[in-house]
């Protein structure tokens, strides 16, 4: 996956150990492992059955590397009996063996940084950038970290977010499924502001618009890059009109964010690179539009907290259940990063549905007694669909309890993956 991704042709691969990777000691041994490989350009992969040899093509993409969020622990990795933040795990590991090699390569270390709520974690960020670079004896400004844009609190504290990191800031992204996600979150309590289904709020939507373009207008007011959000869709090769349909998801989004004034994008699958860049060359001949003339529309509190309209249905709460079930079985099996019907499903994904069947709950829009049914129908399907074999080898009766506990719950849980972590292996 990581040659593929580092040759698929795009300018940047973003290499998860968040949202995407199930954080099994093994996947993150084996992921720093292959970081190191990457970095030195000796990883390699022979496919045992097409007889296939894998290797880095002669100019592959610049790595960035996502830590884990803030709120999650190594429970693998213990000092004085603690375990450790996950963050500084994931960060320090590849700084120190990857660095000084990135270096001599005319590269450097290279990060995105999940979930920050506001400037004191980025000054957090910041301090540990400038005392990891002091121990290893690297100038000051060495480490560059973009910032996902991806919690309701965060979209009023950008400008500050960047000037927090100063030497250290390469520019914000749009996470837009995890800052749903924090919208709904945020008002979890609020009856009149229970979210529609999921497929209904999309970047069309107006507190979506306003938060791309108070993104694209702050970082361009600062000089720093502002990067669109992530297209979910996958190639569908068994499909040829539900392919054809994706793509033109596809196209349609990434040519609406160059148009709103990003400076680039981000697609989940190396299918959909040579789509995106040519949407973005087309539409973007210079670098980057920072200094780009354009129509400043004034993006205030009211716009980013309009609620998005939309219907609540018997359907969509059965995909939701359906998507939180399937990817946490995958997730407790070592799997983060799930293909699901034509889309890209990974944790931040998994967390708007699960989150909005708890709202519906809350809210009245369904009952307990309602949820277990639906639950109990959809669980049979999965069960049909993989055979009982399957389906008893994996992780399904598992993924249920845990989400009917998080879903009937009367306090929202703040992440799905903090109590799942515990059943990991």
């Amino acid at each position: 996956m990581i040659i593929n991704a580092l040759n698929s042709g795009a300018n940047v691969f973003m290499a998860d150990f968040e949202d995407s990777l199930s954080p099994t000691w093994g996947n993150i041994i084996r992921g720093q492992i292959n970081l190191r490989d990457a970095v030195a350009r000796t990883i390699e992969y022979s496919h045992p059955t097409k007889k296939k040899q894998y290797r880095l093509n002669k100019d592959p993409a610049i790595l960035f590397v996502r830590p884990r969020g803030l709120h999650l622990i190594e429970k693998n990795f213990l000092i004085e009996g603690e375990p450790v933040p996950a963050c500084l795990f994931d960060f320090g590991l590849y700084l120190f063996h990857n660095a000084n090699t990135l270096l001599k390569s005319k590269r450097g270390p290279y990060f995105y940084l999940p979930k920050l709520e506001h400037y004191r974690e980025a000054r957090w960020w910041n301090d540990v950038f400038i005392w990891s670079q002091a121990r290893l004896g690297v100038a000051l400004g060495t480490i560059k970290a973009t910032v996902l844009i991806e919690t309701l609190p965060a979209v009023f504290q950008m400008h500050e977010i960047l000037h927090e990191l100063q030497d250290h800031s390469a520019g914000l992204n749009c996470g837009r499924w995890d800052y749903i996600f924090s919208c709904i979150k945020t008002f979890r309590k609020h009856r009149d502001r229970v979210y529609p289904n999921r497929d209904q709020v999309q970047m069309t939507a107006h507190c979506m618009q306003a938060y791309s373009r108070l993104l694209i207008s702050t970082c361009h007011r600062r000089g720093a890059h502002a990067l669109g959000g992530m297209a979910a869709q996958i190639p569908i090769k068994h499909d040829p009109e539900a392919h054809k349909k994706a793509m033109e998801a596809v196209e349609e989004d990434k040519l609406r964010e160059v148009r709103n004034g990003h400076d680039g994008t981000w697609v989940a699958h190396p299918g959909l690179v040579s789509l995106a860049k040519k949407i973005f060359d087309e539409n973007m001949p210079t670098p980057n539009q920072i200094d780009s003339a354009r129509d400043e529309t004034t993006v205030g509190r009211d716009d980013l907290l309009d609620h998005p309209s939309g219907s609540i249905t018997e359907a969509g709460l059965r995909h939701n259940i359906e998507v939180a079930l399937l990817y946490l079985e995958a997730w407790l099996r070592g799997n983060g990063c799930v293909p699901l019907n034509g889309l890209m499903e990974d944790a931040a994904t998994a967390e708007i549905s699960r989150t909005q069947i708890w709202q519906w709950i809350q809210s009245g829009e369904f009952s307990q007694d309602h949820l277990s049914n639906v639950m109990n129908e959809e669980l049979q399907k999965i069960r049909l669909r993989a055979g009982n074999i399957d389906f008893i080898d994996g992780k399904y009766r598992e993924a249920a309890d845990i989400l009917k506990k998080i879903s009937i719950s009367n306090k929202l849980e703040n992440f799905l993956t903090v109590p799942a972590y515990d059943q990991l292996e």
